[in-house]
């Protein structure tokens, strides 16, 4: 017999107010649009992100692209490796720091990233039409991405 808290009751309220599950199936739904939207581009939706995040000025070293992302260094590597193949991204050592990689968003890269942006813009504002608030979602989606990891 389940302990007395463990109820079917429990689980449905877990399901109905668990901010986790709501911000992932929200994800996970946003990224399935989004993915199906940028197919012609060639992209997906994670790797849209990635290119978007080394269009900068000066390049990012693999730790900067990490942390904007909200991501490991590891799933960074990763995800980068497609992109590389296809030359879309180019790595190489940091001159100031050779354990540090910089990471180069390619002529192609910029081509395929230029492609996808009015697909982009066009899907974000049907979305954000759809919402009551987007500018506070934004924020407070912010505010949960920063709460501090707790300690080990």
């Amino acid at each position: 017999m389940p302990p007395p808290d463990l109820t079917h009751a429990t689980t449905l309220m877990v399901r109905d107010t668990c901010l986790c599950l709501h911000a992932q199936r929200a994800a996970r739904a946003l990224a399935r649009r989004f993915d199906i939207a940028l197919k012609p581009a060639g992209l997906t939706s994670g790797q849209f992100s990635l290119l978007m995040s080394l269009n900068r000025p000066a390049p990012p070293r693999l730790g900067e692209v990490a942390g904007v992302l909200a991501m490991d260094r590891t799933t960074v590597t990763a995800n980068l490796k497609p992109l590389e193949r296809r030359g879309l991204v180019a790595t190489g050592p940091d001159p100031e720091d050779r354990r540090s990689r910089l990471l180069h968003l390619t002529p192609s890269g910029r081509e395929v990233l230029a492609s996808a942006l009015p697909i982009w813009r066009q899907l974000h504002a049907e979305i954000e039409a759809g919402l009551s608030d987007p500018t506070q979602l934004r924020d407070d989606l912010r505010l949960l991405s920063t709460v501090p990891e707790p300690a080990v």
